[in-house]
């Protein structure tokens, strides 16, 4: 399935959520990004109507529960909506790794290209006094970001594209620019790289995102490089260009009695106490631990070292100041 079908099909499945009507084809053409077209000329109707329908058996196929019915006894053409009571997913917990997963799922969305074109779609719904609800949008944009270079690098690298950027490395002051094919950005050890072939080297390179320094800058056009080596492995080249982790550093933390059991399987030591047990942990990095601790929220204590304690609450701050945010801003 391309990618431009696949975002129109995500965006066809939120609209269809975001109200209890029904919706008629033309609501939707008039909705959904990827459907636009002129109803009066019969050929572009007709190409709708076949990408309708192919779509509508796309969802039906995924065990999306579409349904057909109308408004009103009055209206005399068929719409269409999500039977959200069987779309519904129960409760599922999460263990803390899994929440992780699931956060960094939610940073791509956010730069998927598909949080706008379905606020947008949304919007255009309450223009037309569509009764959207609110709450069946809450994903839509999610509070959790990534590097600014994020962005710029995936659209490069799916469209290969040569790029260029200005990168800074620890054991130099001033930031050196670097040209880049990049074949992909991934996720290792809670940050984010981006791998390619440096063309100023002629080699394979990675560098991390955070270390960019000021705006990526697209050189190249589309197809410009051909696709990476069949079976690469993107995030192996990483871990080797990283090397192995030092653990030197030493955290204590208090734990509920029974809980975090993920903490205490990698624990050095662990004493029970009449508050709780305390955990000593080695850790490399105190922003990847404080990560790693606040998904288990009230369960865990930092009682030291302060560098960690200050981590955790940086975390935190910034979780609070995320959900502060209006359940709609994204429909604005």
């Amino acid at each position: 399935m391309s990618r431009t079908r696949t975002e129109r099909l995500v965006n066809l499945v939120i609209c269809l959520l975001s109200t209890r009507r029904f919706l008629t084809a033309a609501q939707i053409a008039a909705t959904v990004p990827g459907y636009d077209h002129d109803p009066d000329d019969p050929r572009d109707h007709e190409a709708f109507q076949r990408k309708f329908e192919r779509d509508k058996a796309e969802l039906r196929e995924l065990g999306v529960p579409l349904e057909t019915g109308t408004a009103s006894v009055f209206d005399t053409e068929p719409g269409y909506r999500i039977a959200r009571r069987e779309y519904a997913l129960p409760d599922i917990p999460l263990e803390p790794d899994e929440a992780a997963a699931v956060g960094i799922a939610a940073r791509l969305w956010r730069h998927a290209g598909l949080a706008a074109a379905a606020s947008s779609g949304l919007a255009k719904l309450r223009a037309a006094g569509v009764d959207v609800d609110p709450h069946a949008t809450l994903g839509v944009e999610p509070v959790v970001t990534v590097d600014p270079a994020f962005a710029p690098l995936t659209g490069a690298a799916r469209e290969r594209r040569t790029v260029s950027f200005d990168y800074r490395v620890p054991e130099r002051d001033a930031p050196g620019t670097r040209r880049l094919q990049p074949w992909g950005v991934v996720c290792w050890r809670g940050r984010w790289y981006v791998v390619g072939h440096d063309l100023d080297r002629d080699a394979v390179r990675c560098f991390r995102l955070s270390r960019i320094v000021g705006a990526v800058r697209v050189t190249g056009r589309p197809g410009s490089f051909p696709p990476p080596p069949a079976g690469v492995d993107l995030i192996s080249h990483v871990a080797r260009w990283s090397g192995p982790v030092e653990r030197t550093g030493r955290a204590t933390v208090l734990v509920r009695s029974g809980r975090a059991a993920g903490l205490r399987r990698w624990a050095d030591e662990c004493t029970a106490g009449p508050d709780g047990d305390r955990l000593i942990l080695r850790y490399a990095d105190p922003e990847s631990l404080a990560a790693s601790l606040v998904g288990y929220g009230a369960d865990v204590r930092v009682l030291a070292p302060p560098e960690l304690r200050e981590a955790v609450i940086q975390r935190l701050k910034e979780i609070a100041a995320g959900h502060e945010a209006p359940a709609a801003g994204a429909l604005r």
